[in-house]
């Protein structure tokens, strides 16, 4: 490049790529950045001296594109892209190596990539500080509603035990008098509806937190092996093979042993109930160095992606209607945060489902 019309000439090409990239960054849609990051791509191929044979590659993150010549092995200039000052990935610019080298690169052309790179670093910044708000916004969304349904649950908790204890015993008093078979089934229906009823008001009030907590060290493995017990007979009814790994046999976790019962209850008996007949039902425990860390995978249907963000809340639930009232999970998910744990669940392979309790050591 000898004349200043070259020289300007290419000037007027990066200050081009320059105006169009920033008018695609103003314009990105968060959800579709993929896209964006291709435009800029091609601007940026458009605005080096030999365009006809420039190519170019961007990765940051979990985003790569590239143009369709791109290859590793070529020339190039490149350009780090900062995110939040961490080096996240990089701006490459590149001619074919049999051809050029690093000296048929402009300085202004470094300066061009350095100015592209700022900006793409700028709009990950922009996209994460925006799915951080969102997120902080559903949370917080979530926890008012909890807030204003613990409290109506613990009025309602209140408001029906004492109705339910009277039905449940007057149908026990009428059962020692009444000797008519027919009449016994139907006061054992009657009972038997009663309990139920009884055990939903009783997740209410754990939901609700109206059930005290009685935080003592507890030997994990025995609440563990003990649960596993009881749920035996809903293994074999399924025929289902339970297979454990755990890491330390003598871990103790501070904890209201009823209620870690009830949340290891809980996850293996839906594991269970979400099982086909002859898989398998894992319980992993492990012992890290900040928590004790429980996995309970199931090989079942899974958790689609659509209700992902639901299945903590009260009242959903995916089984049928009479089959679950959709707390269990809500009630696991309170009594877990109350222990100062969290739970999380991600997808089994080939298929089903894993939760994953985290208890802290204290």
């Amino acid at each position: 490049m000898t004349t200043t019309e070259d020289i300007l000439k290419e000037r007027v090409k990066e200050l081009t790529c320059l105006y169009e990239v920033t008018s695609i960054i103003a314009n990105s849609d968060y959800n579709q950045l993929q896209t964006s990051l291709e435009a800029i791509v091609y601007c940026l191929k458009r605005a080096w001296q030999f365009d006809k044979v420039a190519e170019a590659h961007i990765k940051v993150g979990e985003y790569e594109v590239k143009s369709d010549d791109y290859k590793s092995d070529m020339v190039a200039l490149s350009s780090n892209i900062k995110v939040f000052n961490k080096i996240e990935g990089e701006v490459i610019v590149a001619y074919p190596s049999k051809i050029y080298s690093v000296k048929d690169f402009l300085n202004e052309e470094q300066i061009l990539l350095n100015n592209v790179a700022l900006d793409i670093g700028n709009l990950i910044e922009r996209k994460h500080i925006r799915d951080s708000e969102a997120h902080t916004k559903r949370q917080m969304e979530r926890a008012d509603r909890l807030h204003i349904l613990g409290e109506i649950t613990a009025g309602i908790a209140h408001e029906l035990n004492t109705p339910l204890a009277n039905i449940l015993g007057f149908a026990e008093l009428l059962t020692e008098k009444i000797t008519d078979k027919d009449a016994t089934r139907d006061l054992e229906k009657i009972m038997d509806s009663a309990i139920f009823s009884r055990e939903i008001v009783k997740k209410l009030m754990f939901f609700a937190c109206e059930m005290p907590q009685e935080m003592k060290m507890v030997k994990l493995i025995p609440v563990v092996t003990n649960v596993l017990k009881l749920l035996e007979p809903s293994l074999r009814t399924k025929k289902l093979k339970l297979k454990k790994f755990i890491d330390n046999e003598r871990m103790e976790l501070r904890a209201d042993t009823v209620q870690l019962t009830q949340v290891l209850f809980n996850l293996i008996m839906n594991a269970i109930y979400y099982s086909p007949e002859g898989s398998t039902v894992d319980v992993t425990i492990l012992d890290t160095v900040h928590t004790i860390s429980i996995q309970i995978a199931d090989q079942g249907k899974g958790i689609d992606t659509d209700v992902a963000d639901k299945v903590f809340e009260p009242f959903f639930t995916t089984k049928p209607i009479g089959e679950g009232s959709g707390l269990g999970l809500s009630v696991v998910h309170g009594i877990i945060t109350s222990h100062k744990g969290k739970i999380t669940h991600k997808p089994n392979t080939p298929k089903g489902t894993i939760f994953t309790v985290d208890f802290p050591k204290l």
